[in-house]
């Protein structure tokens, strides 16, 4: 049934697509710089048979994962035990599984500091229940339920990345937008219970006219749609202060201070006054700050992995082949950045008899050189 949902989804928007023509050609200039590491200071954490999507430690050094939906995983959110996957909280959890909110599309899980796994489901691009929840990792139980609206992530949406408040009281989420074209913010009080879309179709959030090309793989479907998603990697500074985001192809990474977004009078004239670039920017798909500041992302277009110090001046820390999409980041407290591969460019519109010719799939882990590095 979800299978032939996203198969009913892609064929409709196929239509729209070729009626307006979602496919670019521009090319994203080179940002990179000379590496400032060796590509041997990769080191291995997994090779999975499936592609790994987004990742998450806990302050306790436990590493969650999802595997990427778009693979049609029989496993979606795992924990990785010496290597290997650990359905969680459990295998009726798992799509198509007997608990009564049983995942349906998740890509995107954070650990807070409350020791909980949060789990965004975005319920197969809107088509189902786009919701949040959050687990205890000890004891497995789901401590959290939220269900957004309609208004917040209507049919077309992508509930595609998330980040917590270190107090445990806010979530700031991005919806990518892919099929529906109208990316935004969405800001959710977990106190009161409250959640609004913020910032739609500012140019904070929108994708560049770009068109992705990974490994030499050009990201446009049948020459008509480009894979092209809006606000997509979103990370928070470590004070909750600042909020930093991007779309994969837009030309800045952008910042905006949560009181903004927590003045629940503020609309999106006032809000876009305060959204500022930090700087240019590479492709960009995941990201993450560390405690002094640094912010690191993902060039998906030259399988690399930058560091932009809060002037805006970027650093390409490591290039290698090896990185095939590197998608999620996340810093643990001992000092690692870990990365995902998910290989898209090795996963989207493809059969999955072509994706599993593909594994294996790694995580990997870089010891940075910063000493005040925090799990986030």
């Amino acid at each position: 049934m979800k299978k032939l949902a996203v198969l009913l989804l892609f064929l409709g928007m196929g239509f729209v697509a070729i009626w307006f023509k979602y496919a670019e050609t521009n090319h994203y200039p080179d940002l990179g710089t000379t590496p400032l590491w060796d590509e041997n200071r990769l080191e291995l954490v997994a090779n999975l048979d499936m592609p790994p999507g987004n990742i998450s430690v806990s302050p306790g050094g436990r590493v969650f994962i999802t595997l990427h939906p778009d693979a049609f995983p029989d496993v979606n959110v795992a924990e990785l035990v010496d290597g290997q996957i650990r359905p969680f909280p459990s295998v009726n959890w798992q799509p198509g599984g007997s608990e009564e909110l049983a995942f349906q599309q998740v890509l995107s899980v954070r650990v807070d500091q409350q020791n909980r796994l949060w789990v965004l489901d975005n319920g197969v691009h809107g088509i189902g229940q786009p919701r949040l929840l959050a687990f205890d990792i000890d004891s497995g139980e789901m401590v959290h339920q939220y269900d957004f609206n309609k208004d917040e992530f209507g049919i077309g949406s992508h509930a595609n990345d998330f980040q917590i408040s270190h107090d445990g009281l806010y979530v700031y989420l991005t919806d990518a937008s892919i099929f529906a074209k109208s990316p935004a913010l969405v800001f959710y009080d977990i106190e009161l219970g409250k959640s609004r879309r913020v910032l739609e179709n500012d140019i904070s959030v929108r994708a560049g006219e770009y068109e992705p090309v990974v490994q030499g793989q050009p990201m446009t479907i049948a020459g008509v749609f480009t894979i092209n998603p809006g606000v997509d990697g979103i990370a928070l500074s470590q004070d909750g202060e600042t909020l930093y985001y991007a779309s994969v192809s837009g030309d800045f990474l952008y910042s905006l201070e949560t009181r903004h977004l927590k003045y629940a009078k503020a609309n999106d004239r006032i809000l876009a006054t305060f959204a500022e670039p930090v700087g240019r920017k590479t492709m960009t798909d995941g990201m993450a700050v560390d405690a002094s500041g640094s912010i690191y992302l993902t060039d998906i277009e030259h399988s690399s992995i930058v560091r932009m110090d809060a002037e805006g001046n970027r650093t390409t820390l490591l290039q290698s082949d090896r990185l095939r999409w590197p998608d999620g980041l996340s810093l643990s407290s001992d000092g690692y950045l870990y990365v995902t591969c998910s290989a898209l460019h090795q996963v989207l519109g493809k059969l999955p008899s072509f994706t599993r010719e593909k594994a294996p799939f790694q995580i990997y882990r870089i010891k940075l050189d910063s000493p005040s590095v925090q799990a986030i």
